[in-house]
């Protein structure tokens, strides 16, 4: 299926969203308390909302015969354009707050420009959803710095999260030509001018959690154009089992 560049910058933002939502239902009923159960829970339910927003724009774009139900349940492995660092797995619960944190403050920057764009769709779901990244973002951090200055062991394992996920931020600000040309046009947000306001919220993160950033990294990209890790296949098989099983199933 070819897209057109509008529909193919919409599904990489509305898939990451919906990635990243399905990820977090993975939490529902195993957090460590249930304060953390419901907030995950919440925070899933939003980005599902964005992800919903992002997708039914797109299939609008495309034409009468998409809908947002068959772009995230019609599509395969390789036609998601999430970022790679929103199909990790959920680890344990410092591989999950690390990645939620990495994306959070992401998406604070992102929306924020996106609210200019010229494209007023797109400008009206980032300003609906900066509010909810901006409250997801005072979450992560908050136990961010907590678990980073708590135990001997919490420490240890927050750093270990983020060692292992730095390899995926390099995506966050990797642009290809497609989003230059979207973004020379007024419509698209430049990822590589996002990295300034990124790093100085994650340094100063970091910093405040006693936590050392990664020296070196082999920087993974390719989530944009559908060249996933090994995590997003089985993520889908889950996500799409019931449609797939029996097509056109309606509530």
């Amino acid at each position: 299926m070819t897209y057109s560049p509008l529909t193919t910058y919409t599904l990489r933002l509305g898939d990451t969203c919906l990635v990243l939502a399905q990820r977090l239902t993975g939490w529902c009923g195993h957090a460590p308390e249930l304060e953390i159960d419901l907030a995950l829970a919440n925070i899933g339910l939003d980005l599902l909302g964005q992800g919903r927003n992002f997708l039914t724009y797109a299939a609008e774009i495309q034409g009468e015969q998409f809908d947002e139900d068959k772009l995230a349940f019609g599509r395969d492995e390789r036609q998601y354009h999430n970022l790679l660092l929103a199909e990790q797995p959920n680890g344990d619960f410092a591989d999950t707050l690390m990645r939620q944190y990495l994306l959070d403050a992401w998406h604070v920057a992102l929306f924020s420009r996106l609210l200019h764009s010229r494209d007023l769709q797109l400008a009206a779901i980032a300003a609906k959803a900066i509010k909810e990244v901006r409250y997801h973002l005072r979450f992560s951090r908050g136990w961010l710095v907590r678990l980073g200055n708590g135990t001997e062991l919490s420490q240890q394992k927050m750093q270990s999260s983020l060692n292992k996920l730095w390899r995926f931020t390099g995506e966050l600000f990797h642009a290809d030509e497609l989003e230059i040309s979207l973004a020379e046009q007024g419509i698209a947000v430049d990822p590589r001018g996002l990295r300034d306001e990124w790093e100085a919220e994650v340094f100063s993160a970091l910093n405040d959690a006693s936590l050392v950033k990664p020296q070196e990294a082999q920087y993974r990209t390719g989530g944009k154009q559908g060249l996933h890790t090994e995590h997003l296949g089985p993520l889908l098989a889950e996500m799409q089992y019931l449609q797939r099983a029996y097509p056109e199933l309606q509530w």
